[in-house]
């Protein structure tokens, strides 16, 4: 699929998210209410509102995890993947260097 082609997915901030699902959860908007307002999908709303409501156990006994915990997860591994990155190019500068030694 081309570039041009693909469905670019907005990108909502942790405090939209949370003031999304605040409008169900504490306001008494329904979910299409919400999702027509502020001009987002039905099942993002859905998804928002569950995470808010904390951790459960689903069907396939994964715990939810709220929004809080869902941006510091996601920072988490982003940082994971930067570190081993930056290990890898230690290992091979190891390497290179006890090859010059020799």
């Amino acid at each position: 699929m081309s570039e041009q082609n693909k469905h670019k997915r907005p990108k909502y901030t942790l405090e939209f998210k949370k003031d999304a699902a605040k409008l169900v959860n504490e306001k008494g908007y329904t979910h299409q209410q919400a999702a027509d307002n502020l001009g987002v999908s039905l099942g993002a709303i859905g998804r928002w509102v569950r995470a808010e409501k904390g951790p459960t156990v689903s069907v396939t006994k994964k715990a939810i995890l709220n929004l809080t915990d869902q941006s510091e997860l996601t920072r988490l591994r982003k940082e994971v993947e930067q570190l081993r990155m930056e290990r890898e190019i230690l290992k091979k500068a190891a390497v290179f260097f006890a090859k010059e030694l020799q």
